[in-house]
This record gives structure tokens, sequence and C-alpha cells, in this order.
């Protein structure tokens, strides 16, 4: 992603979000991801993904789909892969 404020690796989606997520949804969650826009978390957790930035540590967000499905984005804390996932998948 350009302008990311960390790298992906390689981005994954589980087979569960990919059948019932919308791809432009879905898009629009990575990117805020990459930004640093954490979406639906408390400050306590947003807190704390900004202090795994700098301490390579994992980076955790939830966002909602357009039928306000929740959904997951996770980068691994050695960055190396970024998943989108349902609730049930984690």
């Amino acid at each position: 992603m350009m302008n990311s404020r960390f790298p992906f690796g390689q981005t994954v989606i589980t087979r569960t979000a990919m059948n019932i997520l919308h791809a432009e949804d879905v898009l629009a969650g990575l990117e805020r991801h990459a930004l640093g826009d954490w979406g639906d978390l408390c400050p306590e957790d947003r807190a704390e993904n900004e202090l795994s930035l700098y301490e390579n540590r994992r980076l955790f967000s939830e966002y909602s789909d357009r039928n306000g499905r929740t959904f997951f984005i996770i980068t691994e804390a050695d960055r190396s892969a970024t998943t989108v996932l349902l609730p049930e998948d984690y």
C-alpha cells in the first residue's frame, strides 16, 4: 500500500471473509489499516497499536462492511503477512 505506516507483507483473506465481504469494503479497510486508522477499536487498543508500530508487535484493526458485518485485519509482528478475517475465523 502506498503511504502505509508499516510493511504489509503478503496480504491474504480467509475463505469465509472472501465469500461474505464486498471487495470494496475489504479494500477500504486495508487502506485505513495501512494509514493507522484502526477502525472500531477502544482507545486502549488504539494506543496498543501505536506502541506496536515501534516495538514490532502485531497490529489489529476492526471494521464494519456496508451491511454492518464486523471484520478484522491483522498484520503479523514480523510484518510478513496481513490477514483479513471474520470474527469466527479468529
